[in-house]
């Protein structure tokens, strides 16, 4: 993606009027981005700025990944491991096979094709619901569940998507393989991750420099993902791995007292302008396959349906599991993480990321975004009643 200086004042200028104009109407940033961008793009407004696989894999899931995981409490997160690891994987298998199943047998999808798809929609995306949850002032465990879940729930579904991808498209089916496959993607990411982290951390030590930490924090970022990229690993789990590590080890003396508070507003800042972008440039692709969307809007309505359905399938009876237990969630903060399970960045990068030959590619891009901007205009909207029909925030 190529644009003019004059382009991206022009998004930063639309992404500052956007927050500030959601935040006086008390509506998800998120969406109004969403329609603005298409909006705009309907306007020829915004120059010729897409989405594209590299765009979006390789420059804005890094430090997406990264600043989510790097604000994660390593102490509130071992409490709470139990439900998020169960939703995050068992969830996830449910989610997708409720999914396929229903595509391919409605649809009369192709196996490959309606695995796929099931497995990258199953990415949710908690930036939206994250903001209001802060705008709201909502805190503690509801808030660690709906974004800690979605960081591991990305984790594992880039896993499963990669070796399904390898799987469809060679043909063979090997339990051994994919068995060693899903070893090397998760062991491999994480340990790629922990050595970039130990590493970065190490060098911080030697530094009171807090513009030298920022640019470290950024390396640690793009370079386990990378690192666990180009060795055929899982970058998502990498990148989980290296912000968890320097989020919770870092500011216990290895990064100075200084460049704490510099790291931190730092990442606010980029975690907030990158999925901006994101979801700005959601809004202006959604404008130029228009025509195609349209064409796709039963497929679409009904696959947004159907994926709503799967999500639900993976929290109330796992949820259920955990009532007698000291990780019990009530039904009401059940209902947040139904409703919750937006899509957006990662179920979009992966489908970005098929194969150009790969059979109903073009279909799968169309439908995935159109479930995307589904989940980000209807559930996003809604979600802030939801919250006070259920009474988690005052309905003042």
């Amino acid at each position: 993606m190529a644009i003019s200086a004059q382009t991206a004042a022009l998004y930063l200028l639309i992404i500052a009027l956007v927050a500030m104009v959601s935040r006086r109407l008390r509506l998800p940033y998120t969406v109004g981005l969403v329609i603005s961008g298409m909006t705009l793009a309907l306007a020829n407004a915004l120059g010729t700025a897409s989405l594209t696989s590299d765009l979006v894999v390789s420059v804005l899931l890094p430090p997406l990944v990264y600043e989510a995981a790097c604000q994660i409490s390593w102490q509130e997160l071992r409490k709470n491991i139990t439900p998020i690891v169960l939703l995050a994987t068992v969830g996830v298998v449910l989610s997708a096979g409720f999914t396929s199943l229903l595509m391919t047998t409605i649809f009369k999808w192709p196996l490959g094709a309606g695995l796929l798809f099931a497995t990258l929609i199953s990415a949710t995306d908690p930036v939206s619901v994250i903001a209001t949850l802060k705008d709201a002032n909502v805190t503690g465990r509801l808030r660690l569940l709906v974004e800690a879940e979605s960081l591991f729930n990305d984790g594992t579904v880039a896993v499963i998507f990669t070796v399904l991808l390898g799987w469809a498209t060679s043909g063979h089916v090997s339990p051994q393989l994919i068995v060693i496959d899903v070893v090397r993607e998760i062991l491999g990411g994480v340990v790629c991750g922990a050595i970039i982290g130990a590493l970065m951390i190490w060098i911080a030590g030697k530094t009171e420099d807090h513009l030298v930490e920022i640019t470290l924090t950024v390396v640690a970022a793009y370079g386990s993902f990378l690192l666990a990229q180009s060795l055929h690993m899982s970058g998502v789990l990498a990148t989980l791995t290296t912000g968890l590590i320097l989020g919770n080890i870092g500011p216990l003396g290895a990064i100075s007292d200084n460049g704490r508070e510099a790291v931190h507003s730092f990442w606010e800042f980029a975690g907030f302008l990158v999925n901006s972008i994101v979801f700005l440039l959601v809004g202006t692709q959604g404008a130029g396959w228009l025509s195609k969307l349209v064409d796709n809007l039963p497929i679409i309505g009904a696959a947004s349906v159907i994926v709503l359905g799967g999500r639900a399938l993976a929290v109330y009876p796992l949820c259920n599991l955990l009532r007698d237990t000291k990780h019990k969630i009530v039904i009401r903060e059940q209902h947040v993480l139904v409703w919750g399970g937006l899509r957006g960045a990662l179920a979009l990068a992966l489908v970005m990321s098929l194969p150009s030959n790969f059979p109903m590619r073009d279909k799968l891009l169309v439908i995935t975004y159109g479930v995307v901007a589904v989940s980000i205009i209807v559930q996003g909207l809604s979600f802030l009643p939801l919250l006070k029909k259920l009474h988690i925030v005052s309905a003042k």
